[in-house]
């Protein structure tokens, strides 16, 4: 309460409330705010459309606030303690005095003109009437601007026109309106501020059923300015109050939508989250079961070899006993007398030779396949071999180098290398180097471009265009997103401009 400034949200008349109250009938709470911006409220709109019960409310409430009572407002509204209230209600005509209604009137609006300041609150009822319209008006509109030049707060209540039109922005004055259902016929006892409110003269009395050709007559006579002016209030009354429909309907739309986006959000998180830990142990039972196959080819090699070995080492040992029994026998029946010394052949194994690296040139065969090629080039790990002009990329550890002189050619026998060469040979006579997804929802499309992906790193393709359109970028984005996980991808990025800028993606592979 430390500035002029208030707000009273719900704000309600006692007397009213306990009227009401005795009679089970409802009764509009009032919302008003005056501020440095908007210091003077202009209230307009129907008779009987409690207009001037809006404006006993500010003043009973502000005369309770002053003298320390509580008023009866909603939580949160804020309040301001005025030096001068000023209030001009009711008929004040005297016979003593000799005073008319207009003339106590003036006489009010005199004291207010000299002795009010930024720290008043005056208030107003049916301003400017109780003589000839177009001079009261004329006198009420130069009494409100003089009012507004010196910076005081206030409300009035009128009929007039002119005074609605006083309402500009940033000029210290606001309209109000008091809501009339207009199908309906019946005021709403609503402010809302804001906008000028209409008379609904005609309209009132055209619900009476008031004579059809007085009505018009009187149309006539008041010109088609004023009715206009009447009727694009009204209009715009009409307008507003569809459209705040319109904006509640909007809101509870957003609302759902929100909501949706949020389900979404999160559910695609539980996704990615499950996604992720199914890949993660997916990779640890790859990882499991090849080691265990590897430990598996490893022992089964080592019997073959030492099996090999063996029987070859026995075979041997059988020709060198043949030869000595032949030898012995030889002797045996022999006419010499002396024997001569018999040398043993020596055994000799071959020492095993310690494995070569792989370079560029060598024969070597794919350990899980059995199909020979040559080393075209080799980049640490990474080897490019061929088969039958078809080029495969491969690592160091799935190949052995052949035989010392062994032939590159592909055995008869070996009828499932043979087709590997055939299905590679046909995969790159019909692959495309453009990859085309537009269309196609996020899933189904991911999934054909990771397959095509697969494809090109088998066929050592250099060089890849994947066509997704532009749209939003949720599938162009998708799609970089599964290309920033692929190590054999040297690089990816947007086509030119003139090419298709945003809606292509060029990959390079290693």
């Amino acid at each position: 309460i430390d500035k002029q400034d208030f707000e009273w949200i719900n704000a309600i008349h006692p007397l009213l409330y306990l009227t009401h109250k005795n009679i089970n009938k409802e009764i509009v709470p009032l919302h008003v705010k005056l501020d440095e911006e908007q210091r003077i409220l202009v209230i307009s709109g129907p008779n009987a459309g409690g207009k001037s019960v809006c404006l006993k409310t500010i003043g009973l409430l502000q005369y309770m606030l002053q003298c320390g009572l509580l008023i009866p407002v909603k939580e949160g509204s804020a309040a301001g303690i005025f030096e001068n209230l000023f209030i001009d209600i009711g008929d004040e005509q005297s016979l003593e005095n000799d005073l008319s209604t207009y003339s106590s009137h003036l006489l009010n609006m005199k004291h207010f003109l000299l002795n009010a300041n930024n720290n008043t609150l005056f208030l107003i009822d049916e301003f400017g009437t109780g003589t000839e319209p177009v001079l009261g008006g004329a006198i009420a509109e130069s009494v409100l601007e003089r009012l507004n030049e010196k910076e005081a707060y206030g409300v009035v209540t009128t009929h007039y026109s002119n005074l609605k039109l006083m309402a500009k922005p940033g000029n210290g004055i606001i309209n109000g309106a008091m809501m009339f259902d207009t199908k309906a016929m019946k005021p709403l006892y609503r402010l809302k501020m804001g906008n000028p409110g209409s008379s609904f003269a005609f309209e009132i009395a055209r619900n009476i059923g008031f004579p059809k050709q007085v009505l018009k007559r009187a149309e006539n006579k008041t010109g088609k300015k004023q009715l206009d002016f009447d009727e694009q209030l009204q209009q715009l009354e009409t307008e507003k109050r569809e459209l705040a429909k319109k904006q509640q309907k909007y809101n509870m739309a957003d609302d759902f939508l929100s909501e949706m986006i949020d389900k979404y959000e999160k559910l695609l998180k539980d996704i990615k989250s499950k996604k992720s830990e199914i890949i993660s142990n997916a990779g640890i039972e790859a990882a499991r079961l090849l080691k265990s196959s590897n430990k598996l080819i490893e022992n089964t090699i080592r019997e073959i070899r030492e099996a090999d070995a063996e029987k070859e080492k026995t075979k041997k040992l059988r020709k060198q006993l043949e030869e000595k029994s032949k030898e012995l026998e030889k002797r045996a029946v022999s006419e010499k007398k002396t024997f001569a010394k018999v040398k043993t052949p020596e055994t000799t194994m071959p020492e095993p030779t310690k494995s070569s690296p792989i370079v560029k040139g060598d024969i070597v065969k794919i350990l899980d396949q059995g199909v020979s090629g040559e080393v075209i080039e080799r980049k640490g790990e990474d080897i490019i071999v061929e088969f039958n002009s078809v080029r495969l990329r491969t690592t160091v550890d799935k190949l052995e180098k052949a035989k010392s002189g062994e032939k590159l050619k592909i055995s008869r026998s070996n009828r499932r290398g043979r087709q590997l060469m055939d299905q590679l040979s046909d995969k790159m006579a019909s692959f495309d180097l453009k990859a085309d997804v537009r269309g196609k929802r996020g899933e189904e499309a991911l999934s054909e471009i990771k397959q095509y992906i697969d494809d090109a790193i088998l066929l050592s393709i250099s060089e890849v265009k994947i066509l997704h359109g532009t749209g939003h970028g949720i599938l162009r984005q998708l799609i970089h997103d599964y290309l920033k996980t692929i190590d054999q991808i040297k690089s990816f990025g947007d086509e030119r401009v003139e090419l298709g800028g945003h809606g292509v993606t060029v990959v390079k592979f290693r």
